[in-house]
C-alpha cells in the first residue's frame, strides 16, 4: 500500500530552489569584505609620473620651517616651541600671499610633521608645501 498520490510525483516542481543561490551570494560578500581593504590606493605599487618644474606666476611670501632630526623647530633661524610656532603662524597667516614651506630631515618620524601640519592649518595657514630633494 502507498500512502502518496501516485499523479502527484509525475508532476515536475514549479519553484527555484533559492538557497544554493543565497549561498553563493554570501560567500562572494564575504570575499568582497575581506578584499576590499587590499584594494585601498595605499596598498597599491603606483609608479607616479614625473613632471617638470612649474614655475608660479605670483610669488608668495614663502617662510620655512626647518624640522631637525630630532624634532626641534626653526622658522626664520629662530628657534621655537609649538606655541610660540602657533602665535607667529596665527599673526602671518592673515596674509593670503603666506606660505609655509616645511624642511623636515628624513629621520623625522612621520606623527612629529603631521602634527606640525596640524598646528599651521589650525592657525589658519591655507599654503603648504614640503621641501625635498630631487634624485
Amino acid at each position: 500500500m502507498a500512502f502518496g498520490n501516485s499523479s502527484s510525483e509525475d508532476n515536475m516542481m514549479s519553484e527555484i530552489n533559492v538557497t544554493p543561490l543565497v549561498d553563493v551570494m554570501l560567500v562572494l560578500l564575504v570575499v568582497f569584505i575581506i578584499t576590499a581593504p587590499l584594494l585601498a590606493p595605499q596598498s597599491l605599487k603606483i609608479n607616479l609620473p614625473k613632471t617638470d618644474a612649474v614655475q608660479q606666476k605670483d610669488k608668495p611670501q614663502q617662510v620655512s620651517l626647518v624640522v631637525d632630526a630630532q624634532g626641534n623647530i626653526e622658522m626664520d633661524k629662530q628657534s621655537l616651541n609649538d606655541s610660540e610656532l602657533a602665535g607667529m603662524l596665527r599673526s602671518r597667516a592673515a596674509d593670503p600671499q603666506f606660505q609655509l614651506q616645511i624642511e623636515a630631515d628624513n629621520a623625522v618620524p612621520y606623527g612629529r610633521v603631521a602634527a606640525l601640519m596640524a598646528l599651521a592649518q589650525k592657525a589658519g595657514v591655507a599654503k603648504l608645501s614640503f621641501i625635498t630633494l630631487s634624485k
